[in-house]
């Protein structure tokens, strides 16, 4: 588990807890969506480059398993792989962690397609960006 890039780093703040104290699931896909962000700048999937191409990259599925669970002032760690590139997806997980007690807190695995944002259609990634991807990929079994 440990080999995995770190993609996010963050708090639990009270506010994210619901009335049962637990950060609610809303904060679980905020967590991911801003490591999904840093997954794809260090990819090269900057917000600069989509702008000025005209690309967007859009979630086709998303799968969440959640394992335990997470309380106002909990310290958070989204680790990424990569598990599949294709010429216009990418498919990757991120899982969250408990950065005290290295418990799994929640798990997800997200289908991503590269899209020409004027047409609203499928497009291969650049070869760099696919090379950058690659490079990521995991044997890691993402555990859902």
């Amino acid at each position: 588990m440990l080999d995995l890039d770190i993609m996010y780093r963050g708090t639990v703040y009270p506010w994210h807890c619901d009335h049962m104290g637990h950060m609610n699931v809303m904060w679980y896909v905020g967590k991911f969506d801003e490591a999904t962000w840093q997954m794809f700048s260090r990819i090269g999937l900057t917000p600069s480059y989509l702008r000025e191409q005209g690309r967007g990259m859009v979630a086709v599925e998303q799968r969440i398993a959640y394992r335990r669970e997470l309380h106002a002032g909990d310290v958070v760690v989204v680790r990424t792989g990569v598990l599949e590139v294709r010429a216009k997806t990418i498919r990757f997980f991120h899982r969250m962690e408990n950065a005290a007690t290295g418990e799994v807190s929640a798990i997800t695995v997200i289908t991503g397609v590269h899209i020409d944002t004027t047409a609203r259609r499928a497009v291969a990634l650049p070869d760099e960006q696919l090379a950058a991807a690659e490079k990521m990929i995991t044997d890691d079994d993402p555990g859902i």
